[in-house]
């Protein structure tokens, strides 16, 4: 299968079960970046420690599960939370989500595969503009969900009931 099929099949997916699942793809965008620390700060150590119960789970499978678990169970929990106009905002939190997932898989994948994945034209781009790619999205997800916070009742304070 050619690197750039597989490059933009780790695209495309997350972003169109998003769509599709109409979820609130910032905080599918949050519980990535949760997944990235839980890895970061306790993965060496939960690895150790379900080897100890779990051998048969390789220490790289399990560092996988770490990171997408967190994502995975937002985007069940969060299923048709996007309505309306907001579905059309979703887009770039969803595009954003999606380049941060595949940022945060491809490592992770069996060496044969990245192998295969680092020399498409696609990774070679989404590695070059990485940083903008996290910041801006970032910024994206923030802005999606101060936009959708709850509106306060104004007309409260003026009757009486």
């Amino acid at each position: 299968m050619s690197p750039d099929i597989i490059a933009l099949a780790f695209l495309i997916v997350p972003l169109a079960v998003l769509l599709a699942l109409r979820v609130n793809a910032s905080l599918v965008f949050l519980s990535a970046c949760l997944g990235a620390v839980l890895l970061h700060y306790v993965g060496d150590e939960a690895s150790d420690f379900s080897n100890m119960f779990l051998p048969f789970l390789g220490s790289n499978t399990f560092k996988v599960v770490l990171v997408f678990l967190p994502v995975v169970l937002t985007t069940i929990f969060m299923i048709k939370t996007v309505r309306g106009a907001s579905q059309l905002l979703n887009i770039l939190p969803a595009i954003g989500t999606s380049l941060l997932l595949t940022i945060m898989a491809v490592p992770l994948l069996p060496g044969s595969l990245v192998a295969q994945v680092q020399l498409s034209t696609a990774w070679e781009k989404i590695v070059q503009f990485q940083a903008l790619i996290v910041g801006a999205s970032a910024l994206v997800c923030l802005f999606f969900l101060w936009t959708q916070r709850p509106k306060t009742g104004h007309d409260k304070h003026g009757k009486r009931h």
